[in-house]
Protein backbone atom coordinates (compact mmCIF):
# COMPACT_ATOMS: atom_id res chain seq x y z
CA UNK A 1 0.00 0.00 0.00
CA UNK A 2 1.77 3.30 -0.93
CA UNK A 3 1.68 5.82 1.39
CA UNK A 4 -0.60 8.45 -0.76
CA UNK A 5 -3.30 5.13 -0.85
CA UNK A 6 -3.13 4.60 2.91
CA UNK A 7 -3.52 8.99 3.66
CA UNK A 8 -6.62 8.62 1.06
CA UNK A 9 -7.82 6.04 2.76
CA UNK A 10 -7.53 7.18 6.54
CA UNK A 11 -8.77 10.45 5.40
CA UNK A 12 -12.50 8.83 3.89
CA UNK A 13 -12.84 7.09 6.70
CA UNK A 14 -12.17 9.84 9.08
CA UNK A 15 -14.71 12.16 7.33
CA UNK A 16 -16.88 9.45 6.27
CA UNK A 17 -17.24 8.53 10.00
CA UNK A 18 -17.82 12.19 10.68
CA UNK A 19 -20.19 12.68 8.29
CA UNK A 20 -22.07 9.90 9.48
CA UNK A 21 -22.81 11.17 13.15
CA UNK A 22 -23.90 14.76 11.76
CA UNK A 23 -26.17 13.12 9.15
CA UNK A 24 -28.09 10.93 10.96
CA UNK A 25 -30.86 12.62 13.32
CA UNK A 26 -31.26 9.40 15.35
CA UNK A 27 -27.58 10.06 16.33
CA UNK A 28 -28.27 13.20 17.57
CA UNK A 29 -31.24 12.68 19.38
CA UNK A 30 -30.19 9.81 21.31
CA UNK A 31 -27.85 11.74 23.12
CA UNK A 32 -28.96 15.03 23.35
CA UNK A 33 -30.92 13.97 26.26
CA UNK A 34 -28.13 12.95 28.42
CA UNK A 35 -25.70 16.04 27.18
CA UNK A 36 -28.40 18.13 28.82
CA UNK A 37 -28.25 16.03 32.31
CA UNK A 38 -24.69 15.90 31.88
CA UNK A 39 -23.82 19.81 31.23
CA UNK A 40 -20.66 20.12 31.40
CA UNK A 41 -18.98 16.62 31.38
CA UNK A 42 -21.04 16.05 28.51
CA UNK A 43 -18.66 15.37 26.26
CA UNK A 44 -18.06 12.19 28.10
CA UNK A 45 -20.79 10.67 27.16
CA UNK A 46 -19.99 11.81 23.91
CA UNK A 47 -17.01 9.75 23.67
CA UNK A 48 -18.65 6.77 25.42
CA UNK A 49 -21.27 6.71 22.78
CA UNK A 50 -18.52 7.26 19.77
CA UNK A 51 -16.62 4.09 21.31
CA UNK A 52 -20.04 2.50 21.52
CA UNK A 53 -20.71 2.74 17.97
CA UNK A 54 -17.35 2.02 16.80
CA UNK A 55 -16.96 -1.25 18.31
CA UNK A 56 -20.87 -2.09 16.80
CA UNK A 57 -19.34 -0.93 13.57
CA UNK A 58 -15.98 -2.70 13.77
CA UNK A 59 -18.43 -6.33 15.45
CA UNK A 60 -20.00 -6.35 11.69
CA UNK A 61 -17.44 -5.16 9.90
CA UNK A 62 -14.80 -7.97 11.14
CA UNK A 63 -17.65 -10.66 10.63
CA UNK A 64 -17.99 -9.25 6.95
CA UNK A 65 -14.66 -9.59 5.99
CA UNK A 66 -14.35 -13.18 7.68
CA UNK A 67 -17.58 -14.08 5.84
CA UNK A 68 -17.99 -12.23 2.74
CA UNK A 69 -20.67 -13.82 1.11
CA UNK A 70 -22.46 -15.74 4.29
CA UNK A 71 -23.62 -12.36 5.93
CA UNK A 72 -26.13 -10.66 5.63
CA UNK A 73 -25.87 -7.30 6.14
CA UNK A 74 -29.21 -5.80 5.21
CA UNK A 75 -30.67 -8.67 8.10
CA UNK A 76 -28.01 -7.22 10.70
CA UNK A 77 -29.19 -3.33 9.73
CA UNK A 78 -32.68 -4.14 9.78
CA UNK A 79 -32.90 -5.63 13.50
CA UNK A 80 -30.44 -3.03 14.65
CA UNK A 81 -32.79 -0.44 13.43
CA UNK A 82 -35.75 -2.01 15.49
CA UNK A 83 -33.53 -1.62 18.36
CA UNK A 84 -32.36 2.10 17.86
CA UNK A 85 -35.50 3.11 17.34
CA UNK A 86 -36.66 1.06 20.64
CA UNK A 87 -33.72 2.89 22.68
CA UNK A 88 -34.40 6.02 21.14
CA UNK A 89 -37.67 5.63 22.64
CA UNK A 90 -36.77 4.45 25.74
CA UNK A 91 -34.03 7.35 26.49
CA UNK A 92 -37.11 10.18 25.09
CA UNK A 93 -39.50 8.33 28.14
CA UNK A 94 -36.38 8.72 30.72
CA UNK A 95 -35.84 12.40 29.25
CA UNK A 96 -39.63 13.29 29.81
CA UNK A 97 -39.71 11.86 33.40
CA UNK A 98 -36.30 13.50 34.07
CA UNK A 99 -37.72 17.17 32.68
CA UNK A 100 -40.90 17.09 35.28
CA UNK A 101 -39.17 15.38 38.09
CA UNK A 102 -38.06 18.29 40.91
CA UNK A 103 -34.16 18.87 40.65
CA UNK A 104 -34.42 19.14 44.21
CA UNK A 105 -35.13 15.76 44.39
CA UNK A 106 -32.65 15.21 41.79
CA UNK A 107 -29.99 16.23 43.56
CA UNK A 108 -30.30 15.34 46.52
CA UNK A 109 -30.18 11.48 44.82
CA UNK A 110 -26.35 12.89 43.74
CA UNK A 111 -25.37 13.90 47.42
CA UNK A 112 -26.75 10.60 48.48
CA UNK A 113 -24.08 8.99 46.19
CA UNK A 114 -26.72 8.03 44.00
CA UNK A 115 -24.58 6.93 40.46
CA UNK A 116 -26.71 8.90 37.36
CA UNK A 117 -23.22 9.15 35.84
CA UNK A 118 -22.54 5.59 35.76
CA UNK A 119 -25.99 4.69 33.97
CA UNK A 120 -25.15 7.59 31.39
CA UNK A 121 -22.31 5.96 31.01
CA UNK A 122 -23.31 2.63 30.20
CA UNK A 123 -26.18 3.41 28.50
CA UNK A 124 -24.74 5.88 26.36
CA UNK A 125 -21.89 2.65 25.68
CA UNK A 126 -24.68 0.79 24.76
CA UNK A 127 -27.11 2.83 23.16
CA UNK A 128 -23.62 3.74 20.45
CA UNK A 129 -23.02 -0.23 20.06
CA UNK A 130 -26.75 -0.56 18.76
CA UNK A 131 -26.45 2.26 16.02
CA UNK A 132 -23.16 0.57 15.28
CA UNK A 133 -25.27 -2.45 14.48
CA UNK A 134 -27.86 -0.17 12.32
CA UNK A 135 -28.50 2.39 9.54
CA UNK A 136 -25.99 3.85 7.23
CA UNK A 137 -22.94 3.08 9.46
CA UNK A 138 -22.88 0.10 7.00
CA UNK A 139 -22.77 2.18 3.90
CA UNK A 140 -20.42 4.71 5.19
CA UNK A 141 -18.58 2.07 7.06
CA UNK A 142 -18.68 -1.74 6.59
CA UNK A 143 -19.58 -1.19 2.66
CA UNK A 144 -16.75 1.01 2.04
CA UNK A 145 -14.05 -1.66 4.13
CA UNK A 146 -14.79 -4.36 2.31
CA UNK A 147 -14.30 -2.82 -0.76
CA UNK A 148 -10.69 -2.27 0.15
CA UNK A 149 -8.41 -4.63 -1.78
CA UNK A 150 -6.49 -6.07 1.63
CA UNK A 151 -7.35 -6.53 4.96
CA UNK A 152 -5.53 -4.31 6.54
CA UNK A 153 -6.82 -1.74 4.58
CA UNK A 154 -10.32 -2.39 5.90
CA UNK A 155 -8.99 -2.68 9.37
CA UNK A 156 -7.51 0.76 8.96
CA UNK A 157 -10.71 2.36 7.35
CA UNK A 158 -12.71 0.79 10.58
CA UNK A 159 -10.62 2.30 13.15
CA UNK A 160 -10.56 5.99 11.29
CA UNK A 161 -14.09 5.56 10.45
CA UNK A 162 -14.76 5.25 14.31
CA UNK A 163 -12.38 8.04 15.71
CA UNK A 164 -14.81 9.92 12.94
CA UNK A 165 -17.54 9.45 14.38
CA UNK A 166 -16.05 9.45 18.29
CA UNK A 167 -15.04 12.90 17.58
CA UNK A 168 -18.24 14.51 15.75
CA UNK A 169 -20.72 13.04 18.70
CA UNK A 170 -18.15 14.32 21.61
CA UNK A 171 -18.20 18.11 19.36
CA UNK A 172 -22.16 17.84 19.44
CA UNK A 173 -22.57 16.69 23.19
CA UNK A 174 -20.11 19.25 24.60
CA UNK A 175 -22.03 21.84 22.57
CA UNK A 176 -25.65 20.59 24.05
CA UNK A 177 -23.98 20.87 27.23
CA UNK A 178 -21.86 24.27 27.15
CA UNK A 179 -25.93 25.26 26.24
CA UNK A 180 -27.44 24.06 29.29
CA UNK A 181 -24.21 24.68 31.58
CA UNK A 182 -24.82 28.61 30.92
CA UNK A 183 -25.84 30.73 33.43
CA UNK A 184 -28.42 32.02 31.76
CA UNK A 185 -30.23 28.24 31.08
CA UNK A 186 -29.32 27.07 34.66
CA UNK A 187 -33.52 28.06 35.56
CA UNK A 188 -35.22 25.14 36.64
CA UNK A 189 -38.06 25.70 33.80
CA UNK A 190 -34.91 26.49 31.47
CA UNK A 191 -33.53 23.04 32.05
CA UNK A 192 -36.70 21.41 32.20
CA UNK A 193 -37.30 22.89 28.80
CA UNK A 194 -34.47 21.77 27.32
CA UNK A 195 -34.60 18.19 28.42
CA UNK A 196 -38.20 18.02 27.09
CA UNK A 197 -37.30 19.53 23.98
CA UNK A 198 -34.38 16.76 23.36
CA UNK A 199 -36.56 13.98 24.89
CA UNK A 200 -39.76 14.67 22.97
CA UNK A 201 -37.57 14.60 19.29
CA UNK A 202 -35.53 11.32 20.59
CA UNK A 203 -39.28 9.76 20.75
CA UNK A 204 -39.98 11.31 17.27
CA UNK A 205 -36.94 9.98 15.39
CA UNK A 206 -37.39 6.34 17.55
CA UNK A 207 -41.21 6.35 16.60
CA UNK A 208 -40.33 7.31 12.73
CA UNK A 209 -37.54 4.34 13.04
CA UNK A 210 -39.87 1.72 14.15
CA UNK A 211 -42.35 2.31 11.57
CA UNK A 212 -39.42 2.44 8.57
CA UNK A 213 -39.09 -1.02 10.13
CA UNK A 214 -42.46 -2.45 10.03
Amino acid sequence: MTPIFLATVLLSGLLAGFIHVVSGPDHLAAIAPYAVDAKARAWRTGVRWGVGHSAGVAGVGLLALLLRDALSIDLVSAWGERCVGVMLCAIGIWGLRAAFTDRSVLRDHCHRGQSHGARHRHAAFAVGTIHGLAGSSHLLGVVPALALPTDADAVAYLLLFGLGTTAAMAAFSTSIGWLAHRPSTRNVKVQNLLMASASTIAIAVGGFWLCQGI
